[in-house]
């Protein structure tokens, strides 16, 4: 597909730091919001959703544009199966990809090591990889019922921890947990992608721990993952425009109280 030109808006740290999720369930929808979106957006996350209707093609058909491509499928195997996913999402050309922290070190630290030997080898981009902790749909009662007490900040804490001693670039996390992962990891490149982020104008859907962009953006994400407010409005660029005025406003705020 050839994307029509699109007339940027200005640019600003803000629109670095916007994911916007493609959860949507074919190529074709999720062309038309990526058009759309052009000049204002600049990273896309495909999800299961697409990624099981639309295939490696269409991840690789959008890293083509120059788009950013975070590629969440969340991997979680034995570590030669996860080491082989991560080469294959790097070879489609992502731009981040994610694997669950949960899966312990020895898969990590190989996915870390075979990839990086794949991309220097190859020539390619390496892409940041990062550690799933605990999913925003999930609470205290969910991991009491797999057998993980301490609650949510404790298990959190130590995911991230174990994720900075693999050599992962950052976490997924939500945001009511960047707190506790900034004290535990003392490295100011260790990244915070946030999902579950709401304005507050929308609903939380099946999200339970959620924060609106501009509190986020306040308490130190560095990439917050925004979907059904932004596809899902009448207007998404409109909407994402909006949520930028936002995030841009708390991070001039955060500046100039440093």
């Amino acid at each position: 597909m050839t994307y029509p030109r699109r007339v940027p808006v200005k640019l600003t740290d803000s629109r670095e730091k916007l994911i916007v999720a493609l959860d949507v369930e074919s190529g074709e929808i999720a062309r038309d919001i990526v058009a759309d979106l052009l000049g204002v957006v600049s990273t896309f996350k495909i999800g299961l959703q697409l990624f099981s209707a639309a295939g490696g093609s269409f991840v690789s058909e959008l890293a083509a544009t120059g788009a950013r491509v975070f590629l969440d499928l969340k991997f979680h195997d034995i570590p030669n199966t996860v080491s082989k996913a991560g080469i294959e999402a790097a070879r489609l050309g992502v731009w981040m990809f994610n694997v669950h922290a949960s899966g312990g070190s020895e898969m990590m630290k190989q996915t870390v090591n075979d990839v990086g030997e794949f991309c220097l080898k190859s020539n390619l981009a390496l892409p940041r990889i990062i550690g799933v902790t605990v999913l925003t749909s999930s609470n205290a009662d969910t991991l009491r019922e797999v057998g993980i007490g301490g609650g949510v900040e404790e298990y959190v804490a130590r995911l991230a921890r174990l994720t900075t001693e693999s050599g992962l670039h950052g976490v997924v996390a939500s945001s009511n947990e960047i707190g506790v992962i900034r004290s535990v990891v003392d490295d100011p490149d260790f990244l915070i992608v946030t999902p579950g982020i709401r304005p507050l104008s929308a609903t939380n859907d099946d999200q339970k721990r959620v924060m609106t962009p501009g509190a986020a953006i306040a308490k130190g994400s560095n990439y917050l993952v925004i979907g059904r407010p932004i596809i899902a409005a009448p207007e998404p660029r409109i909407e994402a425009m909006r949520i930028l005025e936002q995030m841009n406003a708390s991070s001039q705020e955060a500046s100039s109280l440093q």
